[in-house]
């Protein structure tokens, strides 16, 4: 491999190669028209069951079991391989053209919500749960939250891409990020080996950010990189990942806006509750 010589100006390479080389781009607005569509309940989501989506699903689920008629949701798909987020619509949510993007119809006018961490802190504020009101407990759980959305960069768009998803294997990226991404287990695993969730007693919003990452990445269900990393030898964040795995609403959460893994893992839109039981083979082929 030869050394690469940066020009001295940038210029965009179309042809630059990897996954998701068709849909990046250096500039931001919509590329084509395309209204969003609206369901019957207050909140409406646009997401897809990325570990980012699936932050704000699984807090909706959860608010719905605490008995939060307001949070009920639809959960409309947006398949970002076919660039649906550079849809007019959802641009004017999501000016930043990335998964999820929320309106909150129950506001006059509506409120629109972008970013997964603003998402959590909108619904924990909202209908008061899943952030502590105790001072030192709120403080924590939102250094936890903000501590997920500024590591995680480095376990997706850094290890994930050069891991999988780069035209080519490399060394020293690879090497670079999984000693970042191990760091970042073991920041994890002393912190809880000492609390039972990430801001102590309760679960919260915290946990609910880093769980669908480092979660998954303990479990091997992301980027099958859980033997190359270890993950089996983080043992508190192994506990903690099977415990809040176990619930209901998480697994609910899982399922939305999910379109790989086994099809009765799959939800692909969520409108109604009822969703979760009338799923069928055919209904997964027909919103594919």
């Amino acid at each position: 491999m030869t050394d690469y010589v940066p020009p001295k100006v940038w210029t965009w390479d179309r042809e630059s190669g990897g996954r998701f080389a068709a849909i990046n781009r250096p500039i931001a607005g919509p590329t084509h028209d395309k209204e969003l569509p609206v369901g019957k309940h207050p909140i409406q989501l646009y997401s897809l069951g990325t570990p980012n989506g699936v932050k704000v699903t699984v807090c909706l689920e959860e608010l719905l079991a605490l008995g939060h008629s307001g949070a009920e949701y639809d959960a409309w798909l947006i398949n970002i391989g076919a660039g649906d987020q550079f849809g007019s619509g959802f641009v004017a949510i999501n000016p930043n053209s990335k998964i999820p993007a929320m309106v909150d119809h129950s506001t006059s006018p509506p409120t629109r919500i972008f970013e997964s961490g603003a998402m959590l802190i909108y619904l924990a504020e909202k209908f008061g749960a899943f952030l502590p009101s105790d001072h030192h407990a709120r403080t924590e759980a939102l250094s936890w939250l903000f501590w997920q959305m500024g590591s995680a960069p480095f376990l997706g768009g850094g290890f994930g891409h050069f891991y999988a998803y780069a035209p080519t294997k490399q060394e020293y990226p690879i090497n670079r990020y999984a000693m970042e991404v191990k760091r970042q287990l073991d920041v994890l695993d002393r912190h809880l080996a000492e609390h039972e969730y990430m801001a102590g007693s309760d679960y919260s919003i915290a946990d609910m950010a880093i769980w669908p990452w480092y979660g998954a990445l303990s479990l091997g269900l992301l980027y099958e990189a859980g033997e190359f990393l270890d993950v089996a030898s983080y043992t508190n964040v192994i506990r903690w990942t099977k415990q809040i795995g176990a619930r209901p609403a998480v697994k609910r959460g899982r399922m939305v806006n999910r379109v790989y893994g086994e099809p009765a893992s799959q939800l692909h839109e969520r409108h109604d509750a009822s969703d979760f039981d009338t799923k069928t083979q055919d209904k997964i082929g027909k919103s594919a």
